[in-house]
């Protein structure tokens, strides 16, 4: 990838060279320690990130880790929601084996279920990207109070026919390892995402390679790379339902994504938000349901979450609306 795109530019593929080794070699902050978990439902556990108030669950992607919610001191989403008035608990998924090579997505959004019926109340759900596609698998399980999408995909044609076409084309490369592995990596994962738009991830590290590799915006680069580059594998089952039902055959925007022998509705009968990133390069917005209430971010998919203007745009309306939901009478199936 770097060769075809610095084909004509040798000046600027040894720069990108040169912005990747002072990314290999740049410093590491010590991240803060993960709460601890409050229950277990298999591999998949329920964090306590503290707040006095009602229960809210986020539910993080399945591609790279969850800490890109809690980032740094100063760019922590859940720590800042547990300052406002709520109680915040994080989904870890945990580190699939290739014992759990059957594992869908449908089988995650039930074992989060699980972990939501463990609560005193109906929580409020978050999901963030691919984690708000199954939160929304996880309402039609266990009863909770409201449903707050970020960045998340359901109309998946949405992601247009050329971007489609080219996901189908690398799924259809790894396949055959992820079926032997029992899992999909996520090297191969990353792989698809540089090919998304290779120009913008070589011209990242061009840029880099004259920053201060130890000073503020060299330390936030280093982080988020580290996130984007990290993370547990998917296991070999919700990798294909990803890609063969949700990306080609669209099957939640078609009305027809079945999980656990239900029909998942992108619009249970709670109150519901969607954030929508502008700019977002990743989940693009046609991709979103379309909710009455839908906001417009100014901002990129991960942009909204830790950039300079995240409070602001994100989570302080989002800190907002989690506030104003009322309490639900209803409890949680045992």
């Amino acid at each position: 990838m770097l060769r075809s795109e610095t084909l004509n530019d040798p000046d600027r593929r040894t720069r990108a060279l040169a912005g990747l080794r002072a990314y290999q070699d740049a410093p590491r902050l010590r991240r803060a320690p993960a709460p601890e978990a409050i229950a277990r439902d298999g591999r998949v556990s329920l964090r306590d990130y503290g707040g006095a108030g009602r229960a809210v669950v986020v539910v993080p992607s399945l591609i790279n880790p969850p800490f890109v919610l809690d980032l740094a001191p100063d760019t922590s989403l859940l720590r800042w929601l547990a300052g406002q008035g709520l109680r915040v608990l994080l989904v870890d998924w945990g580190t699939p084996t290739p014992d759990d090579r059957a594992m869908e997505l449908g089988d995650h959004a039930q074992a989060v279920a699980r972990l939501c019926a463990t609560l005193d109340e109906p929580p409020l759900l978050v999901g963030y990207c691919l984690g708000g596609t199954i939160a929304l698998a996880t309402a039609a399980f266990v009863p909770v109070a409201g449903i707050a999408l970020i960045a998340t995909p359901w109309r998946f044609d949405g992601f247009g026919d050329a971007g489609r076409a080219a996901i189908a084309d690398m799924w259809t490369a790894a396949q055959p390892t992820a079926e032997r592995l029992g899992l999909l990596p996520m090297e191969l994962l990353q792989s698809m995402f540089w090919q998304i738009d290779p120009a913008r991830t070589v011209e990242k590290f061009v840029q880099f390679a004259d920053l201060d590799s130890a000073g503020p915006a060299g330390q936030a680069f280093v982080a988020l790379e580290d996130w984007a580059n990290g993370g547990a594998p998917l296991p070999y089952a919700a990798g294909r339902e990803l890609f063969d039902d949700l990306f080609d055959a669209d099957l939640p925007g078609r009305g027809r994504w079945g999980v656990g022998g239900r029909v998942v509705s992108p619009r249970p009968p709670v109150p519901m938000v969607e954030f929508v990133a502008e700019n977002d390069r990743i989940v693009p917005a046609a991709s979103a349901i379309g909710l009455p209430d839908q906001r417009m971010v100014p901002a990129g998919h991960v942009g909204m979450i830790v950039g300079r203007r995240g409070r602001s745009v994100l989570w302080e309306p989002l800190a907002h609306w989690l506030s104003a939901v009322p309490h639900s009478r209803e409890r949680p199936n045992p």
